[in-house]
């Protein structure tokens, strides 16, 4: 097994606890799913919120997703004029197979932040 940091976004429609555990949890649970991996792959999270969004912490929405064990950490975004508005970043460390290639996970607005990065079957949804 490999250390890996695997990354991730995604957009709120709106400034809302209920929004932030419902995109957070679906953010990681797609990291997981789309890497092949379980919770107990993972090590750690560091997340990172767009400035407009100040309704609860995505490691708090993720507690409610039975999260509880694992180490998180928040920050806010640089506001850079222009940039995608209520956007959650990810970069989780997770242990993972030798012969895994990362799948880095965009969801919703936050797609177009690296469309490179998007998997095909991921670009319809």
């Amino acid at each position: 097994m490999n250390i890996a940091a695997i990354r991730g976004a995604t957009q709120l429609a709106t400034d809302s606890a209920d929004e932030m555990s419902q995109k957070v949890g679906e953010l990681l649970e797609k990291i997981l799913t789309a890497n092949g991996l379980v919770r107990s792959h993972l090590i750690s999270a560091f997340f990172t919120c767009t400035p407009d969004l100040v309704s609860t912490f995505p490691a708090a929405a993720l507690r409610d997703w039975g999260y509880s064990e694992l180490p998180m950490m928040c920050a806010q975004e640089i506001d850079v004029p222009g940039s995608l508005p209520r956007t959650v970043r990810v970069m989780v460390h997770a242990h993972v197979p030798d012969d895994i290639s990362i799948r880095h996970i965009y969801l919703h607005g936050a797609r177009s932040l690296r469309p490179d990065l998007v998997w095909e079957d991921e670009k319809d949804r």
